[in-house]
């Protein structure tokens, strides 16, 4: 069946409807997203919650999910994610390599990207790790003193 933009039950409308879940609750699973969307009548599957999530932007923030807009608000300020950093360490002259509680990865990336540090070329996370590109030594340097002064690694 070809759902179109105004289809009370496609991705559009299931993704407004998902942001104001995450607004009004605090949701730890996508299972649980998956639950509460069709309890208030849209099907949905756990992989096109997924991809809603990543169509929204949402991260996780410690357990639970944020929408990007509120990721952003508290991680403006670095000292909140302090607590998830565990450790760094580089590993050639470009990458540079921080470990986290599970599942703080992508929020302290999150914040990271949206500080636009000009010696990040890029970065990836998982669920516990991050890796920094450089764009060579100095840069990896100076990202290092950086993250020294803000988690104290």
């Amino acid at each position: 069946m070809l759902r179109t933009m105004n289809d009370p039950n496609g991705a559009p409308a299931r993704r407004n409807l998902l942001a104001k879940i995450l607004r009004e609750h605090t949701v730890v699973r996508q299972a649980e997203l998956v639950e509460i969307l069709r309890k208030r009548g849209h099907p949905a599957t756990q992989s096109s919650v997924s991809r809603d999530l990543r169509e929204l932007g949402v991260a996780k923030l410690g357990r639970r999910y944020v929408l990007a807009d509120e990721a952003a608000r508290s991680m403006s300020d670095f000292s909140t994610l302090r607590r998830f950093v565990s450790s760094r360490v580089t590993a050639g002259a470009n990458l540079t390599v921080l470990k986290t509680k599970i599942g703080s990865a992508q929020s302290v990336t999150v914040a990271i990207d949206a500080a636009a540090w000009p010696e990040i070329a890029g970065t990836i996370s998982g669920d516990d790790t991050i890796f920094i590109a450089t764009r060579g030594a100095r840069d990896q340097r100076r990202l290092g003193e950086r993250l020294l002064a803000i988690f104290g690694i």
